[in-house]
């Protein structure tokens, strides 16, 4: 089960693993929260092969019985440990920190994964005051988003806070995996983005140069998806009223470029609204920092202040 630490006893490190459907990432922090060491392998389907690769990487990053946060998708129940339908990885339930948490002789602490890279991503944005409420938003395959408040992540009363990306209320009505129809994430995502705009790999960097280039398909689907990707963000910043608004997964990637097709989107809703330009949402948009593991550090944080 998850086993949670006194605050007045915090451990001198802590182990975090970030698991995904095709890697595991794990990181050692130290007691001061620096990162001292990064491990990554393959990940494997079935419920003891991720419990069997979550103790290697732990055991390959401490020989010590250190705290362990783990960072995984699907239904998480941080009180107990218990992780429930995690497709990719052929879970159906699983108490996974019980088990890992007997093998290791440690205490273990369970996080949905998005809200673990939230707490990672919060933790590399400058000026961030140390109580603030940071909404980080993961345009991956899917969309979802992680609210995270004085450093630690909010779960709502059953654990599904943020799933933004199954709001239904896109004009253009796609059809979702999920049921509905005009789901946001069927626009706003690296698994939309790839469907609308098949030609490339990756595709938004690909859109959104062709689309500068004058090409008016480009431009249809680049305005289809801007426009998806500005409701998520406002809807985030009225619903939380977050300091900072922090892009990640996989369409971080595409950077700066990505940033002024967000902003240009936001700056034509604000023209002559005194609502929006007051809000200022734009000045609130940080890129995630891309370059490091910011699931398995926010798995191993979360850990810690549990």
């Amino acid at each position: 089960m998850n086993a949670r630490l006194h605050r007045n006893n915090r451990p001198q490190g802590c182990v975090g693993i970030d698991i995904g459907g095709t890697k595991i990432e794990g990181v050692l922090l130290d007691a001061m929260d620096r990162v001292v060491d990064v491990y990554r392998m393959p990940s494997h389907s079935g419920e003891n092969n991720v419990v069997s690769d979550i103790v290697r990487v732990a055991r390959i990053l401490s020989n010590e019985p250190l705290p362990i946060g783990i960072g995984i998708p699907g239904q998480v129940n941080c009180a107990t440990g218990q992780v429930r339908n995690v497709v990719n990885l052929g879970i159906e339930t699983l108490e996974l920190g019980e088990r890992v948490s007997e093998i290791m002789h440690a205490p273990v602490y369970v996080e949905n994964d998005v809200n673990a890279a939230a707490v990672g991503a919060a933790e590399f944005v400058e000026h961030v005051d140390g109580n603030a409420t940071v909404v980080f938003l993961n345009f991956g395959t899917g969309l979802a988003a992680g609210l995270v408040r004085d450093g630690q992540a909010e779960h709502g009363y059953s654990g599904f806070i943020g799933e933004i990306g199954h709001l239904p209320v896109d004009p253009n009505g796609f059809e979702c995996p999920c049921g509905q129809r005009g789901c946001l994430e069927t626009v706003a995502s690296g698994g939309a983005v790839a469907k609308l705009w098949p030609s490339a790999n990756p595709p938004m960097p690909d859109l959104i140069r062709k689309a500068r280039q004058g090409d008016k398909r480009a431009n249809d689907v680049l305005g289809k998806v801007a426009h998806g990707m500005g409701d998520v963000i406002q809807i985030a910043a009225q619903a939380y009223d977050p300091q900072r608004i922090i892009i990640g997964g996989g369409m971080a990637k595409t950077g700066n470029d990505l940033i002024e097709v967000i902003q240009a989107e936001l700056s034509r809703r604000a023209e002559g609204c005194r609502f929006l330009n007051t809000l200022d949402i734009a000045s609130k948009i940080r890129i995630a920092a891309v370059d490091k593991p910011i699931g398995a550090i926010g798995a191993a944080l979360a850990a810690k202040r549990a």
